[in-house]
């Protein structure tokens, strides 16, 4: 289930990732890093535009953890913006599309979702290392 109003990213190799995902149906076999990928179809927070954004897989028990790592910079990736203006989105996970509505989470639900995040991504604690600001985690619950 694809918006054919939803935008590409402009990064070469993130468009490369979503263009496979939408012509295949199914995220199976999209992997960033090494590490698997859903795709979350967001609303941009300033233009209102649907914006195709893949992240790394962390699920447990039917919800979802995203995690604004943004390789360690030192600022929010730009969709961090986009899920706090408009948290209800889709997210693709396989052939399968849901509604979910994100929150933000800190102390010992942040520390759960965030070591389950690790677990999928080990990447995760390096990038954390990285940089100053609190590495953003939201959970994504069903609707």
């Amino acid at each position: 289930m694809t918006d054919k109003t939803a935008e590409l990213s402009p990064t070469d190799w993130v468009q490369d990732q979503t263009k496979r995902i939408l012509e295949t149906g199914t995220t199976e076999g999209v992997e960033m890093r090494g590490a698997p990928v859903v795709l979350l179809t967001l609303r941009g927070a300033k233009t209102g535009k649907l914006r195709y954004t893949p992240v790394m897989r962390v699920e447990h028990d039917g919800r979802y953890a995203v995690v604004g790592s943004k390789g360690g910079a030192p600022e929010h990736p730009a969709w961090y913006y986009n899920i706090k203006a408009h948290p209800e989105f889709t997210l693709q996970d396989g052939t399968v599309t849901k509604t979910y509505v994100a929150r933000e989470v800190d102390g010992a639900e942040r520390t759960e979702w965030w070591e389950r995040a690790v677990a999928a991504y080990p990447r995760y604690a390096e990038t954390q290392a990285m940089t100053d600001r609190q590495v953003p985690v939201f959970v994504l619950d069903p609707k």
